[in-house]
């Protein structure tokens, strides 16, 4: 045996990431032991803490530099980083970082024997006097401390931070930890659908709670997730709309406004603006129409805006967008007119409009009606170039099976979607009341579902029993809260925005 091979006999393989982390994880769990054999609880019940850390950077804000006071507080968060073996630790709550000094003159030998002990990523409480350094940081200077959770595992690297797109969403936990950016926008939401329940309540809506589990999947025109309830031993749908819910509830004479936020479940696509279970606001108010609907969406989103974001002017990647009162209006055969030529009011049968889109190099089926196909060639020609705000009104009633037809033109319903950004945000109709009309309307939308669409509304015959009872003039709409949050965070993805997006399971 050459030398050469007696070295490649003996050498130490490389160690991997797996094992470095396996040994990383053994470290800490060494130093666990050593915590409980001191007779103390690494995972104690309570911790009684006094202020947060942003809390306290806003109290002390006029501290001199080099300034100590009396005042003792109770801190606690998480290790972000540690410096001089211990002695100056970064400690993060959900509302920022601060600094905790722990210092021999401070702390007895115990206690410092116990800061050896601690890691990135613990969770300790800490008690000490308000200082601030000579460099003008901010800074608790520690008389006692308490361990409060033994991170077991390692933070990623902080300088790199946690940048794997499919780590972030699937360990949202982890994300949280090192993207402040991650922890503003899920805060923000939380701040806007606040503000936007606490708008619709100061308008005199109702919040109500329909039902998640239905027996026909309606509301809307989208492919349903289907379950099945053993103790009825049938087949139900997760809603893919509340509406048909909550006009019955206007029908019953419940409250003329109502409203429900809540999450509706659709069994399509996954994309940066599609996620199959989505927060929707819907509200329907009696003696209101379409026009209605448009004021209060402005209303809504210029108020919403001011409180949480202080300005009606945003950034969306490259964009900047006003989302100040009012916003442009335009019929959907008026848009795609004027960018086309293509006058589809002048086009009588649906054969025609198919020859006009495809001419136009829209691509559609053989079996499209005369709606589908302004619609397809509003959505391929027009639909992205709408940045800002714009109300598109007035669509073509057969694809829209639960609006009231439009006063003057009886090929239209009075319906409108908002674009922003080029994305639908907003969609309301003056709602269709008229029991035989809808019972026409939803025997149209099953003969296209025999002819294939199976995102075709189905037949609810409870529904227009309602109906039959009478439902006053209402408006109604629906918001894409994700969407919006979307807009209002700068969030090119939805998942961005949701804490938990739906992922596939490994």
């Amino acid at each position: 045996m050459t030398k050469d091979d007696q070295d490649m006999t003996t050498a130490t393989p490389p160690e991997t990431d797996a094992s470095q982390g396996d040994r990383i994880r053994q470290g800490r769990i060494d130093k666990l032991t050593q915590w409980r054999d001191q007779g103390i609880n690494p995972y104690p019940y309570t911790f009684d803490k006094s202020h947060g850390n942003q809390e306290l950077q806003d109290k002390y804000k006029d501290l001199p530099t080099g300034e100590e006071t009396s005042d003792v507080v109770h801190v606690a968060g998480r290790i972000m980083a540690m410096r001089n073996s211990g002695m100056f630790i970064d400690l993060q709550d959900p509302t920022g970082k601060l600094q905790v000094f722990c210092h021999k003159e401070n702390l007895s030998e115990d206690q410092l024997a116990g800061v050896k002990l601690l890691d990135i990523g613990d969770l300790i409480g800490a008690t000490g006097t308000v200082r601030r350094t000579p460099r003008g940081e901010l800074s608790i200077k520690v008389t006692d401390f308490k361990l409060l959770g033994k991170s077991l595992l390692p933070l990623p690297e902080k300088f790199h931070g946690l940048t794997d797109v499919e780590t972030r969403y699937r360990q949202r936990y982890l994300d949280l930890i090192m993207n402040p950016e991650s922890r503003d926008t899920l805060l923000k939401r939380s701040l806007l659908v606040t503000e936007i329940r606490q708008f619709m309540i100061a308008k005199g809506f109702i919040e109500v709670e329909t039902p998640m589990l239905q027996g026909i999947a309606g509301g809307a025109a989208a492919k349903p997730f289907i379950t099945h309830h053993n103790t009825l031993d049938q087949d139900m749908f997760l809603r893919i709309a509340p509406e048909l819910y909550l006009k019955r509830l206007i029908v019953g004479g419940l409250a003329e406004k109502v409203f429900e936020m809540n999450r509706n479940f659709r069994n399509e696509g996954i994309s940066p603006r599609h996620n199959p279970e989505f927060t929707m606001l819907e509200l329907y108010q009696a003696y209101a129409d379409y026009n209605d609907m448009m004021d209060l969406a402005e209303e809504l989103v210029e108020a919403v805006a001011l409180k949480v974001l202080g300005t009606t002017e945003i950034t969306f990647g490259e964009h900047t967008i006003s989302l100040k009162r009012p916003w442009a209006r335009k019929t959907m055969i008026g848009a795609v007119l004027e960018e086309t030529g293509v006058d589809f009011a002048k086009i009588e049968t649906a054969e025609d409009a198919r020859k006009a889109a495809k001419d136009l190099g829209v691509q559609v089926k053989d079996n499209e009606s005369w709606g589908s196909v302004v619609e397809q060639v509003f959505e391929v020609k027009i639909e992205e170039s709408l940045i800002q705000p714009i109300h598109i009104t007035d669509y073509p009633r057969d694809i829209s099976p639960l609006a009231k037809e439009h006063r003057d033109n009886p090929r239209l319903v009075e319906r409108f979607e908002t674009r922003i950004n080029g994305w639908e945000v907003f969609n309301a109709f003056s709602e269709l009341s008229d029991p035989l009309d809808q019972r026409g309307r939803f025997e149209s939308q099953l003969e296209a579902r025999e002819a294939g669409d199976d995102e075709a509304h189905q037949m609810d015959e409870d529904y227009v029993t309602a109906l039959e009872y009478g439902m006053p003039p209402t408006g109604g709409m629906g918001i894409g809260i994700d969407r919006l949050i979307m807009l209002l965070t700068n969030s090119a993805n939805i998942r961005d925005v949701i804490a938990f997006p739906t992922l596939k399971v490994k």
